[in-house]
């Protein structure tokens, strides 16, 4: 039977990367899918990894009725196996609701991929819904680190380097009070507002062993 799985983490444990492995999988395998973005890093119509892996994908926008889409793909006569949802974590409850009508009423694999929680520890409306309505939650297990070696925990919002705690919940690109950037912290960095440039490691370079190269191949 078909399930609706949602792939959570934070930002950098390789969510977008395992979104494409996953199509490369099935697709392997002679099943026809469909991949969905939002808001990708890489632009418009794109889902991409830091890795550098990336593939075209059709963008989300606010009033896509998925189970209108795929109802009209069907009734053309074309397959459709499976669906890829990047960045869900940005899709609105009503698009994550459609996404679980089609697995029940069509018989259809919906595999979403987005981060729980926004700058200021809230859920997102999208993978809120997801947790309330999907089969599993798979929790990924490559760990996102803090500058300061613990697991990263809390995706925080940078604005000129500093810490916002405040603000729109989804921001593309900069605004007129500086950079926005992002950073993956553990609770405690991410609730004293300390990031990597902040502590002073943000270039610290490896240790290096207490002695020469002729030592180490003695």
């Amino acid at each position: 039977m078909a399930e609706l799985v949602f792939f959570s983490g934070t930002m950098d444990c390789g969510k977008s990367t395992l979104a494409l492995q996953t199509d490369h999988n099935h697709a392997s395998r002679g099943r026809a899918g469909l991949v969905f973005t939002r808001h990708d890093r890489a632009g418009e119509s794109t889902i991409s990894s830091r890795l550098g892996l990336r593939s075209p994908a059709r963008e989300v926008s606010e009033d896509l009725d998925f189970h209108a889409l795929i109802v009209y793909e069907l009734s053309s006569g074309r397959p459709v196996d499976y669906l890829i949802c990047d960045e869900s974590q940005f899709y609105t409850s009503a698009q994550i609701d459609q996404l679980a009508v089609i697995v029940d009423s069509l018989d259809i694999d919906v595999f979403a991929f987005g981060i729980l929680t926004d700058f200021r520890t809230r859920l997102f409306p999208g993978s809120a819904r997801l947790v309330e309505l999907a089969d599993r939650v798979e929790v990924l297990q490559v760990a996102s680190l803090c500058w300061c070696g613990r697991r990263g925990t809390h995706n925080a919002r940078t604005v000129d380097g500093v810490v916002v705690m405040e603000g729109e919940q989804v921001v593309i690109g900069d605004i007129e009070t500086g950079v926005v950037s992002y950073e993956v912290l553990c609770r405690e960095h991410h609730r004293r507002g300390v990031t990597a440039r902040g502590s002073g490691r943000e270039h610290q370079s490896r240790q290096t062993l207490p002695f020469s190269g002729e030592d180490a191949r003695a």
